[in-house]
């Protein structure tokens, strides 16, 4: 090393810098370059990355582990080494490490591992709940995961892998907490989902990142903050890697533009949309009989009301792709409509098989717009839904 570095490298050690908190190392265990450094498992690299990300010196790090600088030096050269497992689980505990980077096994990593495969498990299971109309069940599985989460991330376990199922697990329970909130409560939903948001953004991973916005923007427009919603769809949109991902966003940014009168922009997703339908494997929205509803809803949102009438008949069959809320969506769009065209009866024929359906699944959203459809002239299908809305509201106060 050159007489100046030797010197701009004592001067450095003499610097009195602040000892990390727990709260300080949070994250950055969690970046990519850290995951390059911790899967070496090399002691002298890893303390070199937390000393350069803290702005410690070799005393301060000293002080942290309960070493002196020349240990510290030492372990940093690769002229020692720590073979006994008490020494090798202390820094881990201070460094915030899990115990198998440094090659420690005890029931505490057991204890990790087991929890991120039983929250892996709990994910997916409850995201098949939620689109097999059981929103109830999957927020009774997600917040108890989401609570343990993060606890373990403010004792600061913050693992690259805790992180992602952390955000993956918020994004759910928000996402399901939008199916069986009433409106005025559905904030709560939006809430969920923008907790993900700063994880997603911090990994730089774009699929990941087009996701959380995805559905924190479909929860926004579900309550009502449409502007904002229309803002973040389209980031997730521009972010989307590949054309399944934008596939997965275009029909909510088609929602979000025509809830908000955007008649230009709904049009020209919409022509995306369809050209992408025999590139793109369907799925619970991006399908044929979701899109329908969706075109149906944004043409009497941006005062196109006679094209949705020509359209209300062509409805396509639904397929086991189609999510059954979906068919309580377009029901009561197609209601919606049937009224606007004077069709009364055929309008409370559509009504009242999807009250049975919300009531059913439990969509006291859907019921609030079973009211609003239902307040043009169909007295009897308004009370019923109102009736079954505060069957619900008063179970969930329960």
């Amino acid at each position: 090393m050159a007489g100046g570095d030797v010197a701009a490298r004592m001067g450095e050690d003499r610097l009195p810098l602040p000892r990390p908190s727990a709260r300080h190392a949070q994250w950055h265990w969690a970046t990519p370059q850290a995951q390059l450094v911790l899967a070496t498992g090399d002691l002298a690299d890893i303390l070199r990355f937390y000393r350069r990300v803290h702005g410690l010196n070799q005393t301060a790090l000293g002080d942290l582990l309960g070493y002196d600088k020349t240990y510290i030096s030492a372990l940093e050269l690769g002229k020692r080494s720590l073979d006994d497992v008490p020494s090798r689980r202390r820094i881990c505990e201070a460094l915030q490490l899990p115990p198998h980077v440094l090659g420690v096994t005890d029931p505490t990593d057991t204890d990790h591992r087991a929890m991120l495969q039983f929250g892996e498990s709990t994910v997916r299971l409850a995201e098949i709940a939620r689109q097999s109309g059981h929103a109830t069940e999957a927020v009774s599985e997600l917040w108890p995961l989401v609570a343990r989460l993060e606890a373990r991330v403010e004792d600061g376990h913050t693992e690259r892998d805790v992180l992602h199922l952390l955000a993956r697990a918020r994004v759910g329970l928000g996402v399901a907490l939008g199916n069986v909130l009433p409106e005025e409560r559905l904030a709560t939903a939006a809430h969920w989902t923008a907790k993900s948001l700063q994880i997603a953004e911090y990994f730089d991973d774009a699929r990941m990142t087009s996701y959380v916005l995805r559905m924190h923007g479909n929860e926004l427009r579900k309550a009502s903050l449409r502007g904002a919603a229309v803002q973040r769809l389209c980031r997730a949109a521009a972010t989307a890697p590949d054309e399944t991902a934008r596939a997965a966003v275009l029909p909510l940014l088609a929602r979000a533009a025509g809830a908000l009168g955007n008649g230009e922009l709904f049009d020209r997703v919409m022509r995306e949309t369809d050209a992408l339908l025999d590139r793109v494997d369907h799925t619970s929205l991006f399908n044929p009989f979701s899109l329908h509803e969706i075109r149906l809803r944004g043409l009497v949102a941006t005062g196109r009301t006679k094209a949705a009438m020509r359209l209300v008949e062509q409805s396509p069959v639904p397929t086991t792709v189609v999510a059954p809320q979906w068919r309580v969506i377009e029901l009561v769009t197609v209601a919606h409509v049937q009224l606007l065209a004077e069709d009364r009866s055929g309008a409370a024929q559509s009504l009242d098989i999807a009250i049975q359906e919300a009531v059913t699944q439990r969509l006291p959203h859907q019921l609030q717009r079973i009211m609003r459809t239902a307040s043009k002239g169909l007295a009897p299908q308004h009370a019923r839904a109102a009736q079954f809305l505060e069957r619900i509201r008063r179970e969930m106060a329960a």
